[in-house]
């Protein structure tokens, strides 16, 4: 039905590889904006690697064995990153497109016009990004940009805004299941039903992601009448 909720939990333990994910929404009692972030890896050079939260709040992918390091060039960026009343987050460093280009008056949209899916054929990762705005209210957007064809050959752009409603999430993720190639993700963000409890909300998250493929894990709820914030961080390489 077309406004059922999701259990986060459910979808996830049952897709072995949805790839990297990012979800945003507000908790049921409406107090608190959500985002969380995930990656995933069936490469040893993708599971090389642990999420470093910095002094400033923002979130960086980084090597665990940095002398392991095949290939940075997909796996190594900024993944959160904090633009005046804005929270950026993203699958890769278009995360710095988007803060370049915000910085210049551009929009959401009009920066990520700039990208395309990721050069990693014949799987074309989608680049997927969502934008958390507390300039007026709270809001939220999401964005995937993915392959027209199995060729690579032109890049189609989807973006997704969301007035934001209690208990109520979205999430989207870069491959709809395991496979080789990778199948793109398909469709709209899946609607999910939200958590009051951040560090519930993160353990189920958490674990229900395979096993074997779940890499890393990036939680944080802000605080509407206030802007504190909480953060979880889980990373399978300690």
């Amino acid at each position: 039905m077309a406004y059922e909720k999701n259990c986060i939990g459910k979808l996830l333990s049952e897709n072995t590889y949805p790839g990297r994910g990012i979800i945003a929404g507000l908790t049921p009692d409406g107090k608190k904006a959500v985002t969380a972030y995930f990656i995933m890896g069936r490469s040893a050079n993708s599971r090389n690697r642990v999420f470093s939260l910095k002094d400033n709040g923002e979130l960086y992918t980084e090597p665990f064995d940095a002398s392991k390091v095949e290939d940075p060039s997909l796996i190594i960026y900024a993944a959160v990153r904090k633009l005046g009343n804005k929270l950026i987050v993203t699958n890769g460093d278009q995360t710095d497109t988007v803060y370049d280009l915000m910085s210049e008056g551009k929009t959401f949209s009009a920066a990520l016009a700039t990208r395309c899916f990721e050069p990693d054929g014949p799987n074309w990762t989608p680049r997927i990004s969502v934008l958390l705005d507390f300039e007026d209210g709270f809001n939220y957007s999401m964005s995937i940009l993915k392959s027209a064809d199995a060729d690579g050959s032109a890049c189609n752009r989807f973006t997704f805004d969301y007035a934001p409603l209690a208990g109520v999430g979205h999430f989207i993720h870069t491959y709809d299941h395991d496979g080789n190639p990778i199948p793109t993700f398909s469709g709209e963000p899946k609607r999910i039903a939200m958590f009051d409890d951040v560090n519930e909300f993160a353990d189920v998250i958490w674990n229900n992601l395979n096993a074997d493929n779940k890499i890393s894990l990036f939680v944080r709820s802000i605080d509407l009448a206030t802007g504190e914030t909480e953060t979880k961080i889980y990373n399978k390489n300690n």
